[in-house]
């Protein structure tokens, strides 16, 4: 059984409200969960003290029995100090793509044959 760290949401419609939540991998999101572990509101102010209110103890000892957490709450964590992040670098996805770099290779050649 594959133990995910994950967000399950809540709130009204174009106002979300989400649960810290231990689930099985299997389960919906919104579906049945293990243990809350707290709650994160992303409409409030990246200041305000209850936009993330979270039980760090259970949430480290959920991650020393091997639970997962999603990209999202290892954000979350990472804010906290519980668990480092690593930078993401995918190199090839900020090159231009194939009419780009045929647009710059015709503006190179107009200024080529320009000079």
């Amino acid at each position: 059984m594959s133990l995910k760290i994950r967000l399950s949401r809540g709130g009204a419609k174009k106002r979300p409200f989400y649960r810290v939540v231990v689930a099985d991998s299997r389960m919906p999101r919104d579906g049945r969960f293990i243990e809350k572990l707290g709650t994160f509101d992303p409409l409030k102010a990246k200041e305000d003290a209850a936009r993330l209110v979270l039980d760090v103890e259970k949430a480290k000892e959920w991650i020393a029995k091997g639970a997962q957490p999603t990209d999202r709450v290892t954000r979350l964590l990472d804010d906290l100090g519980v668990l480092k992040r690593e930078a993401r670098n995918n190199p090839e996805k900020a090159k231009p793509k194939k009419k780009a770099q045929e647009r710059a290779a015709a503006a190179a050649k107009a200024a080529e044959a320009a000079a």
